[in-house]
């Protein structure tokens, strides 16, 4: 697609998103887009921050501390989509805006340490396998209140909520079930966790499903910056 149609494909998105939005009734202010950025330079970001938007996300530690110093002077809000590490946490953990893949008390335990290093307070969220699949991070549905418990407990981290991702497959019936998991979650622990704000599910393939399940965040890449190369 290339750098001159990010624009157009952000509007676009946009416009899908507030079309879904009404079909069930929802309010599309309530959606915030997370650009995924991954493989693509750092004018591509530079571009969509042009018009308009802040929240940018990476799958790899090493690629997301070459992304922000190259676009050093831009405020962004960076978020980690992707699988974390223990030992990757001090490269990120005196800017990082939110981190969705928390799914460990170990690593929670390494964030809130290098957060109070930093004097910050760093947000999180816990992310759920709820396909079922063992290639898949993420902890398990029914060991997650008791995770989210522990997490808690940390003086430097905030629980902003639940995150996941669906089957990749083409069965509706099974993305559909992976996201209602995820909310049921969300609804049965978000009384007990008073910053629960967000439910991070849908990415290009299934964004409209994750709208009509409850998503309120999406992780969206290609339909904004193109499809990726691989090298």
């Amino acid at each position: 697609m290339g750098l001159d149609n990010i624009r157009k494909n952000y509007l676009d998105l946009k416009s899908k998103i507030k079309a879904v939005c009404q079909r069930c009734g929802r309010d599309e202010n309530e959606i915030k887009i997370v650009a995924v950025s991954k493989t693509f330079p750092a004018e591509y970001i530079l571009e969509l921050y042009n018009a308009g938007h802040k929240d940018f996300g990476e799958n790899r530690v090493q690629e997301l501390i070459k992304k922000k110093d190259e676009v050093r002077n831009t405020p962004l809000n960076w978020h980690l989509v992707g699988h974390l590490q223990t030992n990757k946490v001090k490269y990120i953990s005196n800017f990082v805006h939110l981190i969705h893949s928390v799914d460990s008390f170990k690593l929670a335990e390494e964030i809130d340490k290098h957060a109070k290093k930093n004097d910050r307070i760093i947000d999180v969220l816990v992310q759920v396998n709820t396909s079922d699949e063992l290639q898949k991070s993420g902890i398990e549905p029914d060991k997650t209140p008791r995770l989210c418990r522990e997490i808690s407990s940390l003086e430097n981290i905030r629980l902003c909520g639940l995150m996941t991702l669906a089957m990749l497959t083409d069965n509706v019936k099974i993305i559909r079930e992976n996201f209602k998991t995820l909310k049921n979650l969300y609804n049965e622990l978000k009384d007990i966790h008073p910053d629960f704000k967000y439910i991070s599910m849908g990415m290009t393939s299934d964004y409209e499903i994750a709208i009509e399940e409850g998503s309120n965040m999406l992780r969206i890449g290609s339909a904004i910056f193109g499809a990726r190369e691989y090298h």
